[in-house]
């Protein structure tokens, strides 16, 4: 959740804050965490970015009240100058950015807090503490167009960071500046450091560390305002510039559009709405209820859409629209979850447990009494975490358009268990684990292409092989299954002290010692042991 704070005076300029407006944030899905005489307090969930300034969330909460059926946007055409080039030395740094100029503001302290927080949620959030993108907002009378995105050496970097008394170099400001300091790591190991650079060669940024105290830095007599995001997708940074410049647009702001020069020519911002196709058999079967076409004319339109004949159109600024699904969504808030009704299902059932989660809860329960604590981890893993397991390329399965730094599916559990025995490696001693769950694995016999097989994973720190194997006879025994060993090698283990676990002579996993370069990879102290079973095969036996 992102909390989000308004001033209630200026809040209340739009909204009178009474009960029945109280009980309506929540329904509208944000809740209303603390209201005080001086501000009210929210809690919105991060798939929802364009609500973390007031004037967005005003914006879509006004439509929810139905007080508000259509929301326009004219976007200017750029003029001459408003441009900015993409040098081809970003590409290999931080490849994209997109632009665009705000004209005719007026601001006051209540709305340049509101646009510092608003960059600072985004920061947090889509932009993952500034890995992903960085937002920049500068004051445009102290800059001449067009602006250039280029990347220098550090040394050829100079300019006087935000709140700093003097000029520092790019390997100064994250060396000695604080800011600089809090995101060095992400221009780490890089030759160059990219900027943005104004026609008289002054710096206004250095993305995504820090603005130039001279040209980064909005005050009340700002009129006319700079936009630039920078980072590794481009799509993603068009959405949050749509974000900030609607969010400055309500605000009194008039939108001009400019032009990117990256070798081809393109246009930011574009406000046009994507167009989506629902079926209201499907949402009708997905909420239960028996919604007509003339139900969704009125209810999409109160979560900020415009709809007709099965087509929607979705708002530039919602980053959260990906499928059908997420619409469906959107009109139960706008029918309202308390207009849902409970029913009995009108079909006769009778509900057991299946056998294999009896198999899985008898194995928890054995693994339990030998005092071995049973952990619950993602299905994804990061990618530094597959490279530091030196996982194949020809296993890693990524997620499509993942929306956090876990994007590939698990191979196995034992990278789990890396990770948990790593963050907890300065608590007491012994630590054993154990972990059901399915893997992934690429399978063209599949439907999906992928096979999900369940898994057991055993792990002890410090532990040994013979302590291991000893677990490994005692859940044979309770099962009343004869388990054989083989020598293997396993490469995050040692060899000769590594076998593979068989069952009326199939292979169903591995036994060994994790190897030391392992335990240095993920900072672990201690010697480690791991049992990984395919528990598919254990129950198809069972």
């Amino acid at each position: 959740m992102a909390k989000i704070t308004f001033q209630r005076k200026e809040f209340e300029k739009y909204i009178k804050l009474t009960r029945d407006i109280e009980e309506k944030i929540s329904l509208f899905g944000t809740h209303l965490e603390s209201l005080t005489d001086d501000e009210i307090e929210l809690e919105i969930l991060p798939n929802r970015p364009d609500l973390f300034s007031m004037h967005g969330f005003l914006r879509a909460f006004i439509s929810f009240l139905g007080k508000q059926t259509e929301i326009k946007y004219k976007v200017h055409s750029p003029e001459h100058n408003y441009k900015v080039k993409i040098d081809s030395s970003v590409k290999s740094i931080r490849p994209y950015t997109a632009c665009a100029i705000v004209k005719n503001l007026s601001f006051d302290d209540a709305k340049i807090k509101e646009i510092i927080d608003i960059q600072e949620k985004l920061h947090a959030t889509l932009g993952r503490n500034r890995k992903k993108l960085a937002i920049g907002i500068y004051p445009l009378e102290k800059i001449t167009l067009p602006i250039k995105y280029e990347a220098r050496a550090p040394k050829d970097i100079k300019f006087v960071p935000l709140e700093a008394d003097r000029e520092m170099t790019g390997m100064e400001i994250l060396q000695r500046h604080p800011t600089g300091r809090d995101y060095a790591h992400l221009l780490e190991g890089k030759e160059k450091f990219p900027v943005f650079v104004d026609a008289k060669n002054k710096i206004l940024s250095m993305p995504p560390i820090i603005n130039s105290h001279e040209t980064g830095k909005i005050t009340e007599t700002t009129k006319d305002v700079f936009i630039e995001c920078s980072g590794f997708d481009f799509n993603i940074l068009k959405k949050v510039l749509n974000i900030i410049a609607t969010s400055l647009a309500d605000m009194g702001g008039k939108i001009y559009s400019m032009d990117l020069l990256y070798g081809k020519k393109e246009l930011t911002p574009d406000l046009s709405p994507e167009t989506m196709k629902i079926d209201i058999n499907n949402v009708n079967s997905l909420l239960g209820i028996s919604l007509k076409e003339k139900d969704l004319e009125k209810l999409l339109p109160k979560m900020g859409y415009e709809y007709a004949k099965g087509k929607v159109r979705v708002p530039a600024w919602r980053t959260d629209i990906l499928h059908e699904v997420d619409i469906i969504e959107d009109i139960a808030i706008a029918y309202g979850y308390d207009n849902l009704i409970p029913e009995i299902p009108k079909v006769a059932t009778i509900g057991q447990e299946s056998k294999e989660s009896k198999i899985k809860s008898k194995i928890s329960e054995i693994l339990i009494g030998l005092e071995l604590l049973e952990t619950s981890t993602y299905h994804l893993i990061k990618e530094e975490e597959a490279n530091l397991f030196k996982l194949d390329e020809k296993h890693k399965i990524e997620v499509l358009d993942s929306k956090t730094e876990y994007k590939l599916l698990r191979p196995n559990l034992l990278i789990s268990a890396l990770r948990i025995l790593s963050e907890n490696k300065d608590n007491e001693y012994p630590q054993k684990i154990f972990e059901i769950g399915n893997v992934f694995k690429k399978d063209e016999k599949q439907e999906t292409g992928i096979k999900e097989p369940a898994n057991l994973l055993i792990a002890a720190t410090p532990g040994h092989f013979t302590e291991t194997k000893q677990i490994l006879d005692y859940l044979g025994r309770m099962l009343n299954l004869s388990f054989e060993l083989k020598e293997t090698n396993y490469h995050p283990l040692i060899e000769g002290r590594t076998g593979a676990i068989f069952l009326n002579g199939g292979e169903i996993g591995y036994i060994g010692e994790v190897s030391p370069e392992t335990l240095n990879a993920w900072s672990l102290k201690l010697p480690m042991s791991v049992i990984e079973i395919c528990l598919d095969d254990i129950i198809r036996v069972l």
